[in-house]
């Protein structure tokens, strides 16, 4: 089973820049994409369903903004669409496809680095979504989250580490909250659990020559309970090719 997520910065553009055909080479199983930055109306057909693909999707309000989707081989048993918390999910941040016993979410994390303002909704949104990763962990599913989640979480995690201590994406409160799930809450960074080490990034700035110096942060996660988590076999930042600001975050999981 390969899954595959992706910060897509916008889906028009992302298409613009040959996602769809990458994509179609890849045979996953579900695509996760985070950033669509469309409503439904701005959704071409090959955008809905591409290459056979069923295609659901969370939409932000506001255009231009936001927005998730999950593309999959298999059609769902069921799909769930936003957390239920209206402030949130005005802003298209959550869908989840139930398969089974394995649910597998797309998630779109707020970022906090435009002020003051969007941190405390950030804060907010980890004060509200804690809850439901621990209901998500204690429903004895297999759960796979995929998505943005707007924060780097050790040093390993980004080039600059010492210069953004105090930035959002790698505030101490942000590093804590992530350190909690994956430790008291007992899910697991699918990645980290393969690569225990190795410095590698999913999200570049576009100032600075940041792509071009690989300056970047992992921000990009797969985080899953401990028996999905096992079965992951191989993972990869896919990096010849730019659809985004952010590169394709993929992984094998053994059936």
């Amino acid at each position: 089973m390969r899954i595959i997520s992706l910060n897509l910065n916008g889906i028009r553009s992302a298409w613009n820049k040959g996602l769809l055909e990458w994509f179609g080479k890849q045979d996953a199983d579900i695509l996760c994409v985070q950033e669509l930055k469309a409503q439904q109306a701005d959704m071409t057909p090959d955008m809905l369903a591409p290459l056979g693909y069923h295609g659901y999707f969370h939409y932000a309000e506001k255009k231009g903004y936001s927005g998730v989707g999950i593309y999959s081989k298999q059609k769902p048993d069921n799909v769930i669409v936003g957390l239920g918390i209206p402030e949130f999910d005005m802003e298209g941040r959550y869908i989840e496809a139930q398969y089974g016993n394995l649910s597998v979410v797309s998630l779109y994390l707020p970022s906090g680095s435009s002020g003051e303002e969007r941190q405390a909704v950030k804060f907010k949104f980890l004060d509200a979504f804690m809850p439901h990763m621990v209901a998500l962990k204690q429903s004895g599913r297999d759960i796979i989250v995929c998505g943005d989640w707007n924060i780097a979480h050790t040093e390993k995690d980004l080039k600059n580490w010492k210069g953004n201590k105090k930035n959002s994406g790698f505030l101490p409160e942000e590093r804590a909250w992530l350190t909690q799930l994956l430790g008291e809450v007992g899910f697991v960074d699918v990645f980290r659990r393969l690569h225990p080490e190795l410095e590698a990034y999913t999200w570049w700035s576009n100032r600075g020559q940041a792509w071009a110096k690989d300056v970047g942060w992992r921000i990009d996660y797969q985080i899953a309970t401990p028996g999905i988590a096992e079965k992951a076999v191989s993972t990869g930042i896919y990096k010849e090719q730019r659809f985004s600001d952010h590169a394709p975050l993929l992984v094998d999981y053994r059936d």
